[in-house]
């Protein structure tokens, strides 16, 4: 090495700092001693050599190998971390998909009188992502008439396969006035556009064009706000249409006929 290149120290069998003098001196030495060695010990000799040579490749592979697992540790939880913050919350489980409790917001569980029967949890219409607070509760109306709290539950579920459109609700009301419910109390829903981080949603079901309830309908609807109500603490004037987020003609029939609308909190207040 008398070009001028460092020397590579002791891992190489080669002493540092020597000068070029000294490393010409002691390989003139280590070749006059395996001259003196008999052809069996020359052998022996070569295969340690090339044993010690491949001990050296294989603590470098190792640690490379180490190095390279680290970073793709490193990056995969970074992916994990980014995709988890994309989706908001961590989705629920155990009490919290239940609807028993969520944090410190408490979630009742609902009243014997509602049925549930939940969707399968997918991407489309839900998403199992914490509801972490709720501070209003909208009503909507299913847009079409005739149709049956299980159609459109039915309709919601189905989307984890065609994957058509994000929609679901947390509650269909049916024209005999049976509360469906379809998502956990404890989960969003996809219902209200950028209010379905914090309120509850109601689908009602309706027999005409008009959007109009039906008496069965209207009843359990006034019944399942003020229970709403009172489990989350709420105000009347957290109960809104999907109107009021929107501007969407939903529930057209409030929207159409705002006395009905103003009557229709006026019974909840009453109940």
């Amino acid at each position: 090495m008398g070009n001028g290149q460092k020397s590579r120290g002791g891992a190489s069998g080669r002493p540092a700092g020597k000068s070029d003098r000294e490393r010409e001196e002691l390989r003139r030495r280590r070749r006059a001693y395996y001259e003196s060695l008999s052809p069996e010990e020359k052998q022996a000799y070569r295969e340690r050599r090339i044993r010690r040579r491949k001990i050296r490749q294989l603590k470098k592979m190792a640690f490379s190998g180490a190095i390279m697992l680290g970073l793709i540790v490193i990056s995969v939880v970074g992916v994990l971390l980014q995709q988890r913050g994309k989706k908001g919350a961590a989705p629920v489980s155990g009490t919290q998909a239940s609807g028993e409790s969520q944090g410190s917001q408490p979630v009742g569980t609902a009243p014997d009188w509602v049925v549930q029967d939940l969707i399968r949890v997918n991407e489309h219409s839900r998403p199992g992502t914490r509801l972490e607070k709720v501070n209003g509760i909208v009503v909507h109306w299913v847009a079409n008439p005739g149709t049956t709290a299980k159609q459109n539950r039915d309709y919601f579920d189905g989307l984890a396969d065609s994957g058509e459109r994000d929609v679901s609700s947390h509650f269909i009301i049916d024209l005999d006035g049976t509360v469906l419910q379809c998502v956990p109390l404890g989960e969003i829903a996809y219902a209200s556009n950028e209010r379905n981080a914090d309120t509850i949603s109601i689908e009602c079901c309706h027999p005409d064009e008009s959007g109009k309830f039906n008496e069965a309908t209207y009843e359990s609807l006034v019944k399942l706000v003020k229970w709403l109500e009172e489990t989350y603490q709420l105000q009347p004037e957290a109960v809104i249409r999907h109107y009021d987020v929107t501007g969407k003609d939903c529930p057209k029939y409030f929207v159409d006929n705002k006395d009905a609308w103003e009557q229709f909190r006026r019974d909840i207040a009453l109940k």
